[in-house]
């Protein structure tokens, strides 16, 4: 039974005084019941766009052609009043962020409740009359959480979003797509912001889902891992238009288009060895003509680091970040520090950074123990966060942006030279000099991520901290930043602290790897050994929860 049918769709969206874009052209494709089908591509390829035109949540600025079949009815153009009545009852949505799609304000219960309100026609305004009906709705709150994979409904029930990690956010996401006991679940990025371990036990309830209760399920993803290991069927993306179609196992061994091709290349759980440096031309900040470089054997030594965290309210239990952590990093190496959300790594990481005191143990960086000025250690060590955008000042050039720290601490520069080493620097990164002039809102997130880069490395330091660094990028945009990481190291001589969830793009960067849970070392080692012959339970489901893990052993 087909459940959703694209025939020959386009899309286009117009502004105010500009010509109409073409978001989709040409689009077709069905979901069958039972079926898990996937559309992948990068940001821009007109994934969420397809899909928002089959519920009915695209702009008004947008026009659609072609027909698009839900149980065998045309939507194309429908109004909103009429998809408020299929929404829900036919087809349920899972958005990518929970954060944003759940009401801070409001009890998770009542937030299900208005949901099954709703699909009852009646107002969430209105509240049921007699007791009965109101038990009768908490008991189907309760069912809706639990057939969603929540621990305990009763206790999430009174809980708001806030007090909900990521994955059960999601998890209650899922639960208000099912209430209205869809036939098609349409998932948009689902798990793309969680933990790999996270992901994998909501992917895994979908697949039950759609198992035990027959629904289709059309899931959209960036990772042709995830979409490889999981669907039926995989629908490959590129600038609006269906660039190759077919089962997982015939593209996983047989893609023919470049840019599937690419995409497999590109997704680290189909991977095994180590990324390889390749030249890059490198200017008058190369770190061969700096006698301050150091000669100590490890750039990096923790020490049986501590870090406890106390509420600003007595009665909070105090939660510890760090329990006598140590580890060691080989100058010139990359060390990755692993594990899921509140595993302690970011902690650790400001910690070597000097932005936080450890309660006990220290940090001995480049063969010096003791405190550091801070301006001494911004000249030797660089950090690099997760979100390019909220680290950048969006109203400085990129220029301005990435000699910032020039300005700072070293007075002896001028503009000139400046301009000069910004330029350098983007050839470093391989971003056209072009971009110097430009701000930040104008460059994608792999470019934004590349000035950062380069504004870490213009004092020319020896340790650069990046922490999720790549967490948040396209998979085929982290790959590119991934290889431009490893061929900026081979060429400046730079140490990395690599922090990451991700075992996956961990084999492709490090040499060595530190596991952590609560605050604690699970293992530690060097990479090869740690991900082929794990020694813990905790370390091999993170290995097992790679997405594309199971792929690449069919692929061989």
């Amino acid at each position: 039974m087909t459940l959703l049918s694209f025939e020959n769709v386009e899309i286009w969206y117009s502004g105010r005084g500009r010509s109409a874009t073409k978001a989709v052209s040409g689009i077709s494709l069905d979901v069958q019941a039972g079926e898990l089908v996937a559309i992948v591509g990068e940001s821009g390829s007109g994934k969420s766009t397809l899909i928002r035109s089959s519920i009915g949540l695209l702009p008004r600025t947008s026009r659609v052609s072609g027909r698009i079949l839900l149980g065998g009815k045309d939507v194309a153009g429908w109004s909103q009043n009429k998809f408020a009545r299929l929404r829900g009852s036919y087809v349920g949505f899972v958005p990518q962020d929970p954060g944003v799609s759940l009401n801070p304000v409001k009890p998770i219960g009542k937030q299900l409740e208005d949901a099954l309100r709703n699909r009852l026609g009646k107002s969430h305004l209105l509240p049921f009359t007699t007791s009965a009906q109101r038990h009768n709705l908490k008991s189907q709150t309760l069912k809706f959480l639990e057939l969603a994979g929540l621990p305990d409904p009763s206790r999430i029930y009174a809980k708001y979003p806030h007090e909900l990690s990521g994955g059960m956010k999601q998890r209650v996401l899922i639960a208000i797509a099912l209430s209205g006991e869809p036939e098609l679940l349409i998932a948009d990025e689902p798990t793309s912001a969680l933990d790999v371990t996270v992901q994998k036990q909501i992917l895994d309830h979908l697949d039950r889902l759609r198992t035990e209760l027959g629904i289709g399920i059309l899931l959209v993803t960036h990772d042709l891992g995830v979409a490889l290991e999981r669907a039926d069927r995989v629908v490959v993306m590129r600038s609006g238009v269906v660039v190759e179609e077919g089962r997982s196992d015939t593209l996983l061994n047989h893609a023919s288009d470049p840019y599937t091709r690419r995409l497999l290349d590109a997704a680290p759980g189909l991977h095994v060895g180590t990324l390889e440096p390749r030249p890059i031309r490198v200017g008058t900040l190369t770190p061969h003509s700096s006698a301050e470089r150091t000669s100590a054997e490890y750039a990096i030594e923790v020490k049986g680091v501590s870090k406890t965290f106390h509420a600003a309210h007595s009665s909070a239990e105090p939660v510890v970040a760090a329990d006598d952590v140590s580890f060691r990093v080989a100058t010139g190496t990359t060390h990755s520090l692993v594990g899921e959300s509140g595993a302690g790594k970011s902690t650790i990481a400001r910690i070597v950074a000097g932005l936080r005191t450890p309660d006990e143990g220290e940090v001995t960086l480049l063969g010096q123990s003791g405190a550091w000025s801070r301006q001494q250690l911004s000249k030797r060590l660089q950090f690099v966060y997760q979100n390019p955008y909220s680290s950048l000042n969006p109203r400085l050039s990129v220029a301005d942006l990435i000699t910032a720290p020039l300005r700072v601490h070293r007075k002896d520069i001028d503009r000139r030279q400046r301009h000069a080493i910004a330029a350098e620097l983007l050839d470093g990164v391989r971003l056209d000099r072009k971009y110097a002039s430009r701000r930040a809102g104008e460059l994608s997130g792999g470019q934004t991520q590349r000035v950062a880069i380069a504004r870490a490395l213009s004092l020319n330091p020896e340790i650069v901290i990046l922490d999720e660094a790549v967490s948040a990028l396209d998979v085929s945009v982290q790959a590119e930043i991934l290889q431009l990481l490893v061929d900026l190291q081979a060429a400046y001589s730079l140490t990395y602290l690599f922090i990451t969830h991700d075992l996956g793009v961990v084999r492709l960067i490090a040499d060595t790897v530190t596991v952590m849970r609560h605050g604690t070392v699970v293992e530690s080692g060097p990479t090869a050994q740690i991900l082929d012959a794990p020694k813990d339970e905790y370390t091999r489901r993170l290995v097992d929860s790679v997405p594309g893990t199971e792929a690449l052993r069919i692929r061989g």
